[in-house]
């Protein structure tokens, strides 16, 4: 299989789509003439032309607003937004709008829109930059919330996203773009809602998304040294959800801990964890660990802003107080 880059991975998914369907086209700042702020779109604008690749001014509202409206439509927008951060100022567009139009009008209006969303810390950007949102999203019926670890996982999703006809949150971690990893050839699709097991293991189940599932399959090839055999399971998708994997897997091993980038307090882990106990009570051994971000708005120093993020340390050392 091919090595490609995650950036690389999403931007031929795009790019295939824009060239299969004439109602596609993809709109947000910057995207056009500077190519994207993380270089996803770069050399689209001058492939595709202004019509098909629309550079917006800085008003997220409208962005998202106009996108719905194509949606409902009948074209197929992409919306880049430079961060999630970002996107609170279309929230009332994304969840008002795009996640209820199709439900309120009995299915007689599709809203197909993908908004692309960077997302998390670790890129010295601040406390208004460095956000990990898309927890709050998956709260929102009508709405589905995407979340690829790798660049496999990002194309297949994507490609999967993009010819859905409800709105999807595509969610890429700001520090996943330059990550490599092999991508099957040829236009292949990953079903949203379905969970992947990244390493197989028998004594702890690790669930989590996005780049904190690196995370964890360090910590699992780090642990597999000392004795404890840990498998390591990728959400991929936080809605819809497929539990049916992370409760199948935590029946076998008796013991899970979820990990994720963002905080405790209202975290997307706590809704896992309840689940792992509704689900699996009666199968676990040990309590379920969580391992989550500091309580605190990102820090701009580099070694604050490290201390704030969860590492495979704080993952390994969850692991441990199973047993």
């Amino acid at each position: 299989m091919p090595v490609m880059t995650y950036r690389e991975a999403l931007a031929l998914t795009l790019r295939e789509a824009l060239q299969e369907d004439e109602r596609v086209f993809i709109m947000g700042e910057d995207i056009g003439a500077y190519g994207g702020t993380y270089a996803v779109t770069r050399g689209f604008l001058a492939e595709f032309g202004e019509r098909r690749i629309r550079d917006m001014p800085i008003a997220e509202s409208i962005i998202v607003g106009s996108a719905v409206g194509a949606a409902m439509a009948g074209l197929r927008p992409v919306v880049e937004l430079m961060t999630i951060n970002f996107s609170l100022l279309a929230m009332d567009q994304i969840v008002n709008h795009a996640a209820k139009v199709r439900y309120m009008s009995g299915g007689q209006v599709k809203v197909p829109l993908v908004i692309r969303v960077p997302s998390g810390g670790g890129n010295l950007l601040g406390a208004q930059h460095s956000q990990s949102l898309e927890g709050w999203y998956a709260h929102v019926p009508g709405l589905k919330v995407v979340a690829p670890s790798t660049p496999a996982d990002a194309r297949g999703l994507l490609r999967a996203a993009l010819r859905d006809d409800n709105t999807v949150l595509f969610v890429e971690n700001a520090l996943l773009y330059g990550t490599k990893g092999e991508v099957p050839e040829g236009k292949y699709e990953i079903p949203l809602g379905r969970a992947d097991i990244k390493r197989a293991g028998s004594q702890v189940t690790l669930v989590s998304y996005s780049r904190l599932v690196l995370s964890c399959l360090e910590a699992a090839q780090r642990l597999a040294g000392e004795g404890i055999e840990v498998e390591v399971i990728d959400l991929r998708s936080l809605r819809p959800l497929d539990m049916d994997t992370v409760l199948a897997s935590v029946k076998r091993t008796r013991r899970a801990v979820v990990a994720e980038e963002t905080w405790k307090t209202g975290g997307f882990g706590g809704e896992v964890i309840s689940l792992i106990y509704e689900g699996a009570f009666d199968h676990l051994d040990a309590p379920v660990g969580w391992v989550a971000g500091a309580e605190v708005p990102m820090p701009y120093a580099r070694n604050l802003e490290k201390a704030a993020l969860p590492t495979a340390d704080d993952v390994i050392k969850a692991v441990k107080k199973l047993f």
